[in-house]
């Protein structure tokens, strides 16, 4: 009994130097001023993609459409970059659609672009709503490793009849 009260004792006393180490790693000098750059966090825009997403059907469970997008930088207005796809849909997906485009801002930590930058897997959710002219809304995240990445949400425009909410994923390979 002595020896578990003795053990109990010094592991609480490790377990509050390690909390209060922790709490001091975390603590901000209240002399020390703390400076934020506001739209630090997404960067530059650096221009934007622009994608044609075929016509398809959606299957109740999803479905797939191929995309072909170009990359235009902010300082021209002639594609630098071409990408070529497909968007996967899982979820009520009900309809079809003929064809759609999707635009997204493309964001930097500093002015630059490197080709096939934005290539890579990008998922989220989507919800869409057409008769005749109908529009869309994503959320993606992802891309390649990088420092280059897509505005997070994005809207569509199609034509067709169809309804969708869905869990979505984008790939997008460079094709240059």
């Amino acid at each position: 009994m002595k020896k578990f009260v003795a053990v109990a004792l010094s592991a609480m006393t490790v377990a509050a130097a390690g909390v209060s180490g922790a709490r001091a790693a975390d603590m901000v000098k209240p002399d020390v001023p703390v400076v934020v750059e506001s739209g630090a966090r997404d960067g530059v825009r650096i221009g934007y993609l622009d994608c044609s997403i075929g016509g398809g059907a959606g299957y109740v469970l999803g479905s797939a459409k191929e995309v072909d997008c170009a990359f235009v930088t902010t300082m021209g207005s002639e594609p630098v970059d071409h990408y070529r796809g497909e968007i996967r849909k899982l979820g009520v997906d009900l309809g079809f659609t003929t064809r759609g485009r999707l635009v997204w801002a493309v964001l930097a930590p500093t002015a630059g672009y490197h080709e096939g930058s934005l290539g890579g897997i990008y998922q989220g959710a989507t919800a869409e709503a057409t008769v005749g002219a109908g529009v869309g809304a994503n959320i993606l995240v992802g891309g390649t490793s990088g420092s280059i990445h897509l505005q997070t949400i994005s809207l569509t425009g199609q034509l067709g009849l169809n309804i969708a909410a869905t869990g979505t994923s984008m790939t997008l390979t460079s094709v240059n």
